[in-house]
């Protein structure tokens, strides 16, 4: 699970940490030690607003996506259920999904939006400007 903020990266020559996972986790077991893949997302701020777009096709947001927001860190779970229609060879990810981004100063929990469309999850999260006035703290004398 990622605590960091999601950031893009323009024309990397390495593969981002998701990819990597993906890729060896179910060839070495660690997708069935840890249960999850990592789920590919974008990051912006846009007109006072942090945007979250996250990759997941294939899942029904009604039942299979859950989206929750505590002590600043927003995390995404999905699950996408594999379909035994065909015998044959498949790329796909199947399984659990899961994210937790850490939300940037300012942002207001409480106001927290999310739609899904073409296999994109968006989350908005309003931001509010923070305080730059530094707080004074009272020293008390003990005895």
């Amino acid at each position: 699970m990622s605590l960091l903020p999601a950031h893009r990266q323009q024309h990397s020559l390495l593969p981002d940490f998701a990819e990597v996972w993906n890729s060896l986790a179910p060839a070495t077991g660690l997708a069935a030690m840890f249960g999850t893949h990592l789920l590919r997302v974008e990051d912006s701020v846009d007109d006072g607003r942090y945007l979250l777009r996250a990759e997941i096709p294939g899942v029904d947001p009604d039942k299979d996506v859950d989206i929750s927001v505590r002590d600043g860190q927003l995390t995404i779970r999905a699950e996408r259920s594999e379909k035994h229609e065909e015998r044959g060879r498949s790329e796909f990810s199947y399984g659990s999904f899961v994210r937790t981004i850490a939300l940037p100063r300012g942002a207001d929990e409480d106001g927290i939006e999310a739609s899904y469309a073409k296999g994109i999850l968006t989350v908005s999260v309003p931001i509010t400007e923070p305080t730059a006035e530094a707080k004074k703290v009272e020293v008390k004398r003990a005895e």
